[in-house]
C-alpha cells in the first residue's frame, strides 16, 4: 500500500512514517507538513493525518474530493464536523474516511470496558492527562468516552450523575459532554493517560490507560490503513469494529 502522512514533521507525524517504513506491506511515497504541497498526496492510496484541529478539514476534503481514502488521528471531530464529512463523501466519489479518537489497543479497550461499567454506579467522570504541547481540549479520547458512558447510562435509563455545585469559579468542575464531567490536565512529562472513575454505594471503580509512548499507537495506525479501503461504511468513527468489539 502506498501511504502519505500529512503532519509528518510533528511528534505522532514522524512516529508514524517511521512505523509505516517499517511495514513489509507499505511504502511511505509522501511526508506532507505545514507549507508543503498537497498535491504530493496524490502518489497515495491512504493518507494518514496527524495535524491540527484548525487544518485537518481542510485536509481532509482535499483528501475526500481526490478519492483517497483518510485515516484521521487528529482531535476535534463533533457532530457537525463528522455531518461536513459525510457530506464531501455524498457529494463525489472519494475515498473512505476512518476518524479515530484513538489508536491505541489499551485506550480503545478502555472506553469499551468504561461504557460497559458506567449504568451500574451512580457517579462517573472523566480525567484526562496530555503533554503540554496538546493544543485541544479535552482529547478526542475523553470526548468520545464521555459520549459513550452517556449513551450507555441513557439506554439504561440512569440518572445523571448527583452534584450539588451551586458556585464555582470557571471551569473547576471541568467540561460537560452529554451530562458527563470532564477534567483535561496538561502536565509536563505527560504522554497520554486517561482514568474513567466511576462511584457507587461504599465503593469507587477506576478504568486507567497509559500510553507510555507514541510507538504505542501504531498498531492500531497500521490495522486502520490496512482495512480502510475495506470498511463497510464511507464514514468510520473509531477502530472498535477492526478489532472485532
Amino acid at each position: 500500500m502506498k501511504v502519505a502522512v500529512l503532519g509528518a514533521r510533528g511528534r505522532m507525524g514522524a512516529e508514524v512514517c517511521r512505523a509505516v517504513e517499517g511495514a513489509d506491506d507499505m511504502e511511505l511515497v509522501a511526508a506532507v507538513d505545514q507549507g508543503d504541497a498537497l498535491d504530493a498526496l496524490t502518489a497515495a492510496e491512504a493518507v494518514v493525518d496527524f495535524t491540527s484541529p484548525g487544518v485537518v478539514m481542510d485536509n481532509l476534503r482535499w483528501c475526500v474530493e481526490h478519492g483517497l481514502h483518510a485515516v484521521v488521528g487528529t482531535s476535534g471531530f463533533d457532530p457537525a464536523r463528522l455531518d461536513a464529512v459525510r457530506s464531501w463523501q455524498a457529494a463525489g466519489p472519494g475515498g473512505n474516511v476512518l476518524i479515530a479518537p484513538n489508536f491505541g489497543i489499551g485506550a480503545v479497550l478502555m472506553m469499551g470496558f468504561a461504557a460497559r461499567a458506567a449504568p451500574f454506579f451512580e457517579s462517573v467522570e472523566v480525567v484526562e492527562t496530555h503533554h503540554p504541547n496538546k493544543v485541544d481540549a479535552p482529547s478526542g479520547t475523553a470526548y468520545r468516552t464521555a459520549q459513550l458512558i452517556a449513551a450507555a447510562r441513557a439506554e439504561a435509563g440512569v440518572a445523571p450523575s448527583p452534584d450539588a455545585t451551586t458556585e464555582e469559579l470557571a471551569g473547576a468542575r471541568g467540561t460537560d459532554v452529554d451530562g458527563v464531567r470532564v477534567h483535561a490536565v496538561r502536565l509536563s512529562g505527560a504522554i497520554a493517560h486517561q482514568e474513567v472513575v466511576l462511584g457507587g454505594h461504599g465503593e469507587i471503580f477506576t478504568i486507567r490507560h497509559d500510553s507510555m509512548n507514541r510507538e504505542s499507537f501504531m498498531p492500531g495506525v497500521l490495522l486502520s490503513l490496512r482495512e480502510v479501503a475495506g470498511l463497510p461504511d464511507r464514514l468510520t468513527v473509531g477502530i472498535e469494529s477492526l478489532l472485532g468489539l
